[in-house]
Formats: C-alpha cells, sequence, structure tokens
C-alpha cells in the first residue's frame, strides 16, 4: 500500500493564509452588513394581538387616527365615509362601547387629554364643509365642548383663528396646545397656544429649509422640553423648544424610502415609534436624552403586510401597547411590547 506523502511547508502557508483570507473577508462583510442594517437580527420589540378588537366588524370606514385613554382604559377611533359613525370607542380588551358622529366631517387626527377634573377628546377635522378646517373638543361621550379655528372656512388668520386642514394635535396637561396645519392646504405650520386659546408662538411655512415644513402632519411632546414633528413629505423629523419655539435640529437618516407620518413616544419615553404609510412599516427610533437630539438610530421595525398603510398611531403610556390606525386595511390594531 502506497502512503500518502505528508503535504510540503509551501502548502500549510498557502492553506494558511487562505483560511485567514477567508476569516478577513466575513469580517468585513459582516461589519459591512452591521453598520447598514444595525436593527436586523435583533430581537422582536412588539407582537400583534390577535385578539383585537373582539369584532374588527365595527370598523365600516377609512380608519385615519386613534388615541388612547390610559386612566379610564378607552381607545378612539377615528374613521371616514358616508354613513358611518365618525367616532368608535372600544375598551382596551378590545369591545366595542359605543359611537358618535356629532359635528364630526373628516377627522384626521384625534387626541385624548385628562385633567384633575374632566376628561376631552380633541379632534382634528380636515372636511370642506361646514365644520371642517378646524380643532374640536368633545366630551368623552362626544358633546362638542370647543371650536378652535372658523368652520367652514380655510385660512391662515390668527385673529380670528384660522386653519387649513390641520393634521394633528398634542396637548399638555397644563393645557397648552400644539397644532400641525396642514396636510396638504395652505399652510405648513406648527402652532402652540396657551390654555385659553391665545397664541404663544408660530414657525413654519412651506418649503424644505430649517424650520419649513412640507405637510407637518404628527406633533408629540417629550419630557425634556421638546416638540417633535413629523415633517412628512421633507422626509425628516423636526424639533423645537417648547418654550420659545426655536429649532433645535433634525433627522433625515432614517427616512430615505418613506417620510414620516406619525411621532409617538413609548411609555418610557425611551423610543419614537414612526408609522411609515408607503412601505407599509413601523419604524422604532431612540429617543435622545436632554441634550443635543444627535443624529436617527433606527434599532427596531415592524413590517406590516403589503397595503396595510399605517396612517397614525397612539401609544397606551400606561401599558406600553401601540396601536396603529391604518386607512389600507380600514383597521386599528394592537401590538403589545415584549419586554
Amino acid at each position: 500500500m502506497r502512503r500518502k506523502r505528508a503535504a510540503g511547508p509551501w502548502v500549510v502557508m498557502a492553506g494558511g493564509l487562505l483560511a485567514l483570507l477567508a476569516l478577513l473577508w466575513g469580517a468585513q462583510v459582516l461589519k459591512a452588513f452591521d453598520y447598514s442594517s444595525p436593527w436586523k437580527g435583533q430581537q422582536q420589540m412588539y407582537k400583534l394581538d390577535i385578539g383585537w378588537p373582539k369584532i374588527p366588524e365595527y370598523f365600516t370606514g377609512q380608519t385615519f387616527c386613534v388615541a388612547v385613554d390610559s386612566l379610564h382604559g378607552l381607545v378612539y377611533v377615528g374613521q371616514r365615509g358616508d354613513n358611518v359613525p365618525k367616532v368608535l370607542v372600544f375598551s382596551e380588551e378590545g369591545y366595542f362601547l359605543y359611537s358618535w358622529n356629532n359635528t364630526v366631517e373628516m377627522p384626521h387626527g384625534i387626541f385624548v387629554l385628562n385633567t384633575a377634573t374632566e376628561s376631552s377628546v380633541w379632534i382634528t377635522d380636515v372636511g370642506t364643509g361646514k365644520y371642517g378646517h378646524t380643532v374640536k373638543q368633545y366630551s368623552p361621550s362626544g358633546k362638542l365642548m370647543q371650536i378652535l379655528g372658523t368652520p367652514g372656512n380655510a385660512g391662515s388668520s390668527l385673529i380670528p383663528l384660522q386653519f387649513d386642514q390641520p393634521a394633528e394635535i398634542f396637548v399638555e396637561e397644563s393645557g397648552d396646545i400644539y397644532v400641525v396645519d396642514g396636510d396638504g392646504g395652505m399652510n405648513n405650520r406648527l402652532l402652540k397656544l396657551s390654555n385659553d386659546y391665545k397664541e404663544i408662538w408660530l414657525t413654519g411655512t412651506n418649503g424644505t429649509g430649517i424650520g419649513q415644513f412640507k405637510i407637518p402632519h404628527s406633533v408629540t411632546v417629550d419630557p425634556f422640553g421638546r416638540v417633535w414633528v413629523a415633517d412628512r413629505d421633507n422626509k425628516r423629523i423636526q424639533v423645537f423648544d417648547k418654550v420659545t419655539g426655536e429649532w433645535l435640529g433634525s433627522w433625515s437618516s432614517c427616512f430615505s424610502e418613506d417620510g414620516p407620518y406619525s411621532v409617538r413616544f413609548t411609555a418610557n419615553y425611551k423610543y419614537l415609534i414612526v408609522a411609515q404609510l408607503n412601505i407599509n412599516r413601523l419604524a422604532i427610533l431612540v429617543a435622545p436624552p436632554v441634550g443635543s437630539i444627535g443624529d436617527c438610530v433606527m434599532v427596531n421595525t415592524v413590517q406590516l403586510a403589503d397595503e396595510t398603510k399605517p396612517h397614525l398611531v397612539d401609544v397606551d403610556m400606561k401599558s406600553g401597547a401601540v396601536y396603529v390606525a391604518e386607512i389600507g386595511a380600514q383597521q386599528v390594531q394592537k401590538y403589545i411590547p415584549l419586554s
């Protein structure tokens, strides 16, 4: 039997060199992959609650917006359509409770405010009829309490106050109000009002520059005195000082594929939940602490089904659950945090 001849030293060296090159090449590929997609491969942060709501058939129109009353365990849904109730109210467990339709034409944004004495529901109405171009405050049962703007008349005036397709509203416990105006109308501005509805500051015009907007679509406020605005068609989020209205910075690197439609913080204020309608995705971004907002960092995503079209979201600040209003699927879905 012939014995196998041992490999010569040059063969061993060549094999070792090839193995080393393969390791180095693999490391470079892995590094490049991690750099371009830092959130991929991480653990899922949310799961769909398939049992919410209990009876989806109550959604009879296009579901544009959703707001959570964490104090009372209620979820308000704004929908559009002919001969459909414009506001649906569910329990956080998913049971349908009641609906109302009074003086609401085309709801775009919705917000729930709880104070020491009362709860109220704020709706931005982009309709073109006699109730449109307004921001309205309702009781939880749908009684109209306050109208901001000039019903049925689009405009840019501050005295009297006018809106043109106001997109969304955020109200602080102090009663201070932030409105992004508007959703494709003549205005592209962020307005802060006092609790007696007087202007505190106003910023924004149509454009792509610093502090300008192309459809300011959603607004929220963090605990550190910053106002966050989804500048939809400019594909960026802009941030302002809530006291002065001064521009603090912007994020655009996370939105090359699609602009942000919503801005809402998670219950612990560690992340921002951003809906991206045209790519059917929820992006989860790191929320910076006090100081510079830095660069946008996307840590996770929730990919929705094709044609779902997530429009606006809200977060239960007790449980951390995320509710997504989907105008394509004509439903609201609930996502539960996994940790």
